[in-house]
């Protein structure tokens, strides 16, 4: 397969172009941009720069609001309702992430619940603005529906990802990402775009066998919930957090980005000081110190190295920041069609 390298600068910037082109404002272009870079950064290529023609589509039928604008109700001291008026999502989210923080640091606690919304991308991203903030955080999202409940063949729920961050003292803070899928579907469709075979265990065919092939996976298939019972448990709450309680979309009633339809997808973000209940020094103290006890356990046979949650993206960052973000001629040629046009 194909890759060429391109550097962190590189890559925001002619992504920064691509949506100031197509009309955003240069800082909501920027954030976008940086958002997507990100996520290639921590690998997690199917959340990155391979979205990008997905979202300007969007942006060119209608179906996602060009012009970015949110409006807040029900407003306590420690939580509101945002909805988000069918702008992209990243944005929204970006803006959400920073009220919970907020009102978290100004009170305690901060909770937003977000609807009207599109896919927002890379939680992670939302997750380290908190971290930076000494706070610790939760955040879910719902997503279109795609994989079936436990036990069933019909997709209902979505991906349903939910991540958390816990700030620490010496080292950067733990910031851990998963959806409730065994795999986000992102990634199926990128090995479609990359012409690749996917893993068995990741989906099943509309007809509900197991297949190595994106292409059947997508077409009326499904992803399966990770842990089985367990992730379907997670899913379910993931949507009662970010689909029911905001008045947003849920399951099967989300559109999905790839269909001439709105999304009206929920978000969910809660955050607070990591201070609540013991001094911020101690707190960071004895993070750091359950850390390091945690990576000094015994190996089992087979591992040299005992991860951290998130740790491998801590570490895939580093790499892709000093030595470049390969992409797929696939997607780099993508780009470049968007670039030109």
């Amino acid at each position: 397969m194909s890759l060429i390298t391109i550097s962190k600068e590189e890559l925001e910037n002619k992504v920064k172009v691509i949506f100031e082109t197509e009309g955003l404002k240069e800082r909501e272009a920027e954030i976008l941009s940086k958002h997507l870079v990100l996520a290639n950064l921590r690998g997690i290529d199917s959340h990155g720069v391979s979205r990008v023609k997905t979202y300007i589509n969007r942006l060119r039928s209608g179906n996602v609001r060009k012009y970015f604008k949110f409006s807040m109700s029900k407003e306590t001291p420690t939580s509101c309702l945002i909805d988000g008026n069918n702008s992209m999502g990243i944005l929204v989210a970006t803006e959400g992430m920073k009220i919970a923080v907020k009102k978290a640091l100004k009170n305690g606690v901060g909770m937003v619940s977000i609807n009207h919304s599109n896919h927002c991308g890379m939680l992670a991203d939302y997750i380290k603005y908190a971290t930076d903030n000494n706070c610790i955080a939760i955040a879910v999202t719902n997503a279109p529906s795609s994989m079936p409940p436990w036990g069933g063949m019909e997709s209902f729920f979505g991906t349903n990802p939910i991540a958390y961050g816990v700030p620490r003292g010496n080292e950067n803070p733990i910031i851990f990402d998963m959806a409730t899928s065994v795999v986000a579907r992102g990634k199926i469709r990128l090995a479609q775009k990359n012409n690749m075979k996917i893993p068995i265990g990741w989906a099943l065919s509309k007809d509900g066998k197991q297949t190595d092939d994106p292409n059947v996976a997508l077409d009326g298939g499904a992803v399966l919930p990770v842990g089985g019972h367990k992730g379907y448990g997670l899913a379910f709450f993931v949507e009662v957090l970010s689909g029911i309680m905001s008045g947003a979309s849920y399951g099967p009633y989300l559109g999905t980005l790839y269909e001439d339809k709105i999304q009206n997808i929920g978000h969910f973000f809660l955050v607070f000081k990591a201070d609540l209940f013991i001094d911020l020094k101690v707190f960071k103290s004895r993070m750091d110190q359950m850390s390091n006890e945690v990576k000094e356990i015994a190996k089992a046979e087979g591992f040299d190295e005992i991860y951290l949650p998130g740790e491998l993206e801590s570490v895939l960052y580093k790499k892709r920041s000093e030595k470049g973000i390969p992409l797929t001629q696939e997607v780099y040629s993508e780009l470049e069609s968007l670039t030109i046009n």
